[in-house]
Parts: C-alpha cells; structure tokens; sequence
C-alpha cells in the first residue's frame, strides 16, 4: 500500500506531464524522456504515474491528446490533411491517418466530409 503522500506526488506529477503534452503535443519527437526532464522527475517515476494514475500509457495519451486536436482541425479548417498530421506531430501522414482511423474508427478525409457541423476557416 503506498503513502499518502507517494499518491499525491505521483497525482501531481501526472497532472504536470499531461499539462506539457497538452502544450506541446505538435513537437514531433515528443518523448516521455522529455517530459520527465520538462518536470524534473526520472523516467521511471513518469511511468509509474501513468501506470497508477493515468487513464493510459504516455504514448496513448500522447496519441488522443493528438487526435483530439487533429479531428478539430479536420472540422473547422480546409487545412489538407498532411498539414493537419504535421500540425498535431507527426512526420508521416501514413502514421498519422493510421493513428487517426485507429482512434476515430475512419480515415481523417473521410471524417472531415462526415462531420455536418464542419465549418471552414
């Protein structure tokens, strides 16, 4: 059984690396290294928060804080969709549409023509 207080940390630092990844979720090379270092913890402690606190796994959460930004941006902008994948982090946007078809169960040009609120920017 962990301390109170371990919990609290841990809880603390989960919200720090998860306020990071929202501010910095289009940087491409995004590790959970960086983050440790961004919140001056190690990466193992970074883990264990995820593992006993998060909803997810760093990368999951990474890749849904991605895809929720990306679908946005599918709805309310013309923006192509290789400009969309460069803009949430991704290099590739084969890695991204697959990402994005894992997470919204469609690929992202497909979503954009389903989405009937869509307005363009």
């Amino acid at each position: 059984m962990q301390r109170t207080s371990t919990i609290t940390t841990r809880a603390s630092l989960l919200r720090d690396a998860l306020a990071v990844m929202h501010a910095e979720y289009a940087t491409a090379d995004l590790t959970l290294d960086d983050v440790a270092r961004r919140i001056a913890t190690s990466r193992r402690q970074l883990q264990r928060c995820f593992d006993e606190h998060g909803d997810a796994s760093f990368r999951r959460s990474l890749t849904d804080i991605r895809m929720h930004h990306a679908a946005d941006l599918l709805a309310t902008t013309k923006l192509p969709v290789k400009t969309v994948a460069a803009r949430v982090g991704y290099r590739q946007p084969a890695q991204f549409a697959k990402a994005f078809t894992r997470t919204h169960g469609t690929p992202p040009a497909r979503y954009r023509t389903q989405i009937p609120f869509a307005t363009a920017a």
